[in-house]
């Protein structure tokens, strides 16, 4: 409650100097609020379950007792609110000759299980713009989530494992080589999405590292044919840890890359949305995957090189675009790919003993003014089996959980 009020008071106080003064920001406020109910045909884990339940993930393996029952097959049904916002847009006089502006949003997400309703920032940044180029600073999506091309699901997840989903901080620089054709520079740290590792969760495997991520892509957006789309690299670099189990000083790193492209589509009834990535260590970009030892080089001082765990995903999201009632469907795939070295020691990853996962999702929605209630049914599948010695995951059983969820949303 301390946090809402001062960002409450903090909002008023920039809105009391924008109306007194022309030439300080002016601020215009959007959001929603939202209330998501929704019933779960199977358990699933904290890990695979966040918030609740609010962000879902896959369904739990299957857990015989012993009599032979499914322990997991259980249904569960919650009612939250958490995802309701608020986002301030703001614009102000020229800086450094280029046009300025801001956006601060957040949320009561929490930023744990233990904080539900708790306030938690989502974007937080400066953009400055001149004739030919842009340059973001502060908190936003990761350049691998396709902003211009997000799938229209109702769950919050909007896709996710399949979809890469995190938000970090970041300096982006973007050039317009022609009103179609731009290219864009990332270098980004993580703070709530992060990798695992030997002390657990957290981003200091990457400030360890004493480098931040880097993401190039080339964008194409084309509005009289109503095509945009976007490719990309990724590199990341972390250190798992700096002093051995034997308590020797270490700075053994793993890189790590990705590649990814994806495309929308937009024609009079319906708009399309692609996309494929192929990913290394995905554990912070919130997919399956991450990265395991694969030998300990030096037994005397306790020294290990690390492997990555691949990644591959692809999906397909279809819009309709009435004004009063729209349909859509979502599906996707993902698949472990395993590592290129032979794992002989940890694993720090999501879902080490799935080989992949699919998702399908219709929704509709009934849109009146700024209301909209919609309705959903997501299906989603996970193969789980045995990890083998390269990270792929063989003699697969497939439980699966269907989510049946309404939202009422209202947009301000």
């Amino acid at each position: 409650m301390k946090e809402l009020l001062l960002f409450a008071y903090f909002i008023g106080w920039m809105s009391l100097l924008s109306a007194q003064n022309e030439n300080k920001p002016s601020i215009k406020f959007s959001g929603f609020v939202k209330t998501d109910i929704f019933y779960d045909t199977r358990q699933s884990s904290a890990a695979n379950y966040i918030r609740e339940g609010h962000f879902y993930l896959f369904p739990d393996s299957i857990l015989l007792d012993k009599d032979s029952v499914d322990i997991n097959n259980k249904d569960a049904f919650q009612m939250l609110s958490i995802q309701t916002r608020i986002k301030a847009s703001i614009t102000g006089p020229d800086a450094f000759g280029a046009k300025s502006s801001g956006v601060i949003e957040g949320e009561f997400f929490g930023t744990s299980d233990a904080d539900v309703n708790g306030v938690r920032l989502r974007h937080a940044f400066v953009k400055l713009n001149w004739e030919k180029t842009e340059l973001l600073i502060g908190q936003t999506w990761h350049p691998m989530f396709p902003i211009n091309a997000i799938p229209g699901t109702i769950s919050f997840n909007t896709g996710t494992p399949i979809l890469s989903f995190s938000r970090n901080p970041q300096i982006k620089a973007t050039y317009k080589f022609t009103k179609q054709i731009s290219a864009n520079l990332t270098a980004y740290s993580q703070r709530d999405f992060t990798h695992t590792g030997p002390d657990g969760i957290s981003n200091k495997y990457m400030r360890n590292a004493n480098l931040p991520g880097f993401n190039g892509e080339m964008v194409f957006n084309n509005d009289s044919i109503k095509l945009n789309g976007a490719t990309g690299i990724n590199f990341k670099s972390i250190v798992p840890e700096i002093k051995t189990s034997l308590g020797y000083y270490t700075n053994e790193r793993l890189n790590s890359y990705s590649y990814y492209a994806y495309v929308q589509k937009k024609f009079k009834p319906v708009s399309i949305r692609l996309m494929g990535i192929l990913a290394d260590n995905a554990t912070d970009i919130m997919m399956i995957g991450g990265y395991a030892i694969a030998d300990t080089i030096d037994k005397a001082k306790g020294y290990k090189k690390y492997t990555n765990l691949t990644t591959a995903s692809a999906w397909l999201d279809i819009q309709s675009t009435g004004k009063k009632v729209q349909f859509g469907i979502f599906a996707g795939y993902t698949k472990n790919m395993g590592s290129q070295d032979k794992i002989n020691g940890k694993y720090y990853v999501r879902g080490q003993n799935i080989d992949y996962i699919y998702r399908a999702s219709p929704r509709i929605s009934f849109i009146s003014n700024n209301l909209t209630l919609s309705t959903e049914v997501e299906l989603t599948a996970a193969g789980y089996g045995r990890p083998q010695s390269n990270g792929k995951v063989i003699k697969t059983q497939e439980p699966m959980n269907i989510r049946y969820l309404f939202a009422a949303v209202y947009n301000f």
